[in-house]
């Protein structure tokens, strides 16, 4: 039952606030204690980090649709499989806006108290969104 709630309240935020910018509600899914352990480069490791990527891209992908593909739970932890889709119109990573559509996945695992996201790690395939972006050749 926990882990049910727990896979819920991911699945909200990532919903409510992630896919769609809205920084309001980055204080209701996120502790205030909370750590990002594997944040993007310049990115601080704490919720308002968390503001700044998630305006970050919306910005740079202001058609941004992120759509949870997979969850496993166990108590106060859930593993999320998402797929990240939208058109490059702003700047993202130091890469100027290329009017690219693109698509990327992320896995991120995120540790829950109090109703409350407290952790985060991510696995992100950069190496592939660089690509798309063509800031690397496709054939590398």
């Amino acid at each position: 039952m926990v882990a049910d709630m727990t896979k819920s309240l991911v699945r909200d935020m990532v919903e409510q606030c992630e896919a769609t910018g809205d920084l309001t509600l980055v204080e209701r899914f996120f502790a205030a204690d909370f750590v990002d352990h594997r944040p993007l480069p310049g990115v601080p490791p704490n919720r308002d980090g968390m503001k700044g990527l998630f305006a970050a891209l919306k910005t740079a992908f202001p058609d941004l649709e992120i759509v949870v593909e997979d969850q496993i739970a166990e108590a106060h932890s859930v593993a999320t499989r998402k797929t990240f889709r939208g058109t490059h119109r702003g700047v993202f990573l130091g890469v100027p806006p290329t009017g690219k559509c693109i698509e990327f996945e992320v896995i991120d695992i995120l540790r829950v108290r109090n109703q409350q996201i407290t952790d985060h790690w991510v696995v992100v395939d950069r190496f592939g969104l660089l690509q798309q972006l063509g800031v690397l050749p496709a054939d590398a």
